[in-house]
């Protein structure tokens, strides 16, 4: 399997338009981008998103969303995510305004052998009324290139366009404005076959937007985020029936403890396993119109309730011991002794740091895949004003030391070696601390570790 993942990853590499990332969450590190719809096409995870951009002089309204076009990403193992470039952009559009910088939740799916892209925009012709339409974009591949329609699909205002295809064949549009609305589509995908459906089941106070269905087991279920307070919030509710009447069930994802407005989501099974696709605003703290998307796993209880699901930084999938780990990224942090930092305040896309500085701090890494062939060195990128010695060990803290690293003095990054004592197969958590002395440890950083 990791073979393939490795032959395919070269395939894409070679292509010079296409851009690699390894990830945790988020898993998109090279931009921003929010409101991820992930879809399976061909056995391979494509994840369309919006783009948020920062404002300048002219583009777009400062200190509010800024999206002018799409781009789509694609993963055969939910950790090596390759960046496809831009899909579609307000610019090449015949129906949307070309400066409004508001090409806001897509959504995509797979009818006939074409692709149809979904997507919210502001028009150029308000007189049948101010507001989003949404728009429709047709490709051969998942990939595109997609072709814009002429006109959005009438009869339609709103954003956050989602496309529910039920077993029988029959295709739906849902998206909100105000309300949540649904509709059956005509076998075309481009034009509605009936008049819109208020799902009026739902909450009546605070925002609704960004639907998401699927059908699991008989159950249908509309998941949606919704403002009960403050921020969104994750929420769902079940029907027999794609269209309704539904029953509000509850709270998928709590709103974000660090204030981030806004929340939205898709929902993907993956090799019998559901996963809950999201953004929040990692790589912007300050500003929460510039997020990030995240993947976690989620699972339903015996009476086919969704558990409430928990962000977490490692996210998903296995991390090849040969590739850089990002122990920033980590499974559990200790309390004391250890934080995470940016490497560049100025620049956050360069990623994160993890900042040791005395003998109690620790991290621990889940998932690592050493594989069955013998590593025999490790590599590691970090800086320490007094020099500092690290050990990794496998599993946990009572696990075995694979290895010891040490930092030398000096107030630039370096990349230092050392041998690993032992080597173990398969699959293991790393526990990375720093070495314990009889006195207090010398602070030192760490950008990634690998293994050779």
């Amino acid at each position: 399997m990791i073979q393939n993942v490795n032959l395919w990853l070269l395939t894409a590499l070679a292509l010079s338009s296409f851009q690699s990332a390894h990830a945790q969450n988020p898993f998109i590190t090279n931009q921003f981008t929010a409101d991820p719809t992930a879809r399976v096409f061909g056995g391979r995870v494509y994840v369309y998103p919006s783009h948020d951009i920062q404002a300048t002089p002219g583009h777009g309204r400062a200190g509010w969303f800024v999206m002018e076009d799409y781009h789509v990403f694609s993963s055969a193992n939910l950790t090596d995510w390759t960046d496809h470039g831009v899909i579609v952009t307000q610019n090449k559009v015949p129906w949307v305004k070309p400066d409004s910088y508001a090409m806001w939740a897509p959504d995509c799916v797979q009818r006939n052998g074409k692709y149809y892209f979904y997507f919210p925009a502001t028009p150029q012709d308000t007189t049948g009324g101010r507001g989003f339409r949404i728009g429709v974009a047709v490709a051969d591949k998942p990939t595109g290139p997609f072709v814009p329609q002429p006109a959005p699909i009438a009869n339609v205002r709103g954003i956050d366009p989602n496309v529910f295809i039920d077993q029988d064949g029959q295709a739906y549009l849902y998206w909100s404005q105000g309300n949540i609305y649904g509709a059956k589509l005509k076998a075309n995908m481009l034009e509605l076959a009936e008049e819109p459906h208020t799902l009026g089941e739902l909450p009546t106070k605070g925002l609704k937007e960004g639907p998401y269905v699927f059908e699991r087991k008989g159950i249908y279920y509309l998941t949606y985020p919704h403002v009960a307070n403050k921020t969104e919030r994750l929420e769902y509710a079940t029907s027999s029936s794609p269209l309704g009447p539904f029953t509000v069930r509850g709270v998928m994802m709590d709103e974000s403890p660090t204030g981030c407005w806004t929340n939205h989501h898709s929902l993907l099974q993956l090799n019998k396993q559901w996963y809950l696709f999201y953004h929040h605003n990692d790589l912007s703290p300050k500003f929460d119109k510039n997020r990030s998307v995240r993947i976690d796993s989620l699972s339903f209880a015996a009476d086919g309730s969704i558990r409430k699901v928990t962000p977490t930084l490692r996210g998903v999938g296995l991390t090849d011991a040969r590739q850089k780990i990002q122990l920033d990224r980590y499974s559990r942090l200790s309390t004391q002794g250890a934080a995470i930092a940016f490497l560049d305040t100025a620049n956050t896309f360069r990623g994160w740091k993890t900042v040791f500085a005395g003998n109690q701090g620790w991290v621990q890494y889940n998932g690592v895949a050493f594989g069955a062939q013998k590593l025999k060195t490790v590599m590691l990128r970090g800086m320490s004003a007094a020099g500092a010695t690290l050990q990794i060990r496998l599993d946990n803290a009572a696990g075995p030391v694979v290895a010891e690293i040490t930092v030398p003095k000096g107030s630039a990054w370096q990349e230092v070696k050392a041998p690993m004592r032992a080597f173990r197969p398969g699959t293991h958590a790393l526990y990375v601390a720093p070495k314990p002395t009889s006195s207090a440890a010398a602070a030192v950083e760490v950008d990634w570790v690998r293994f050779e």
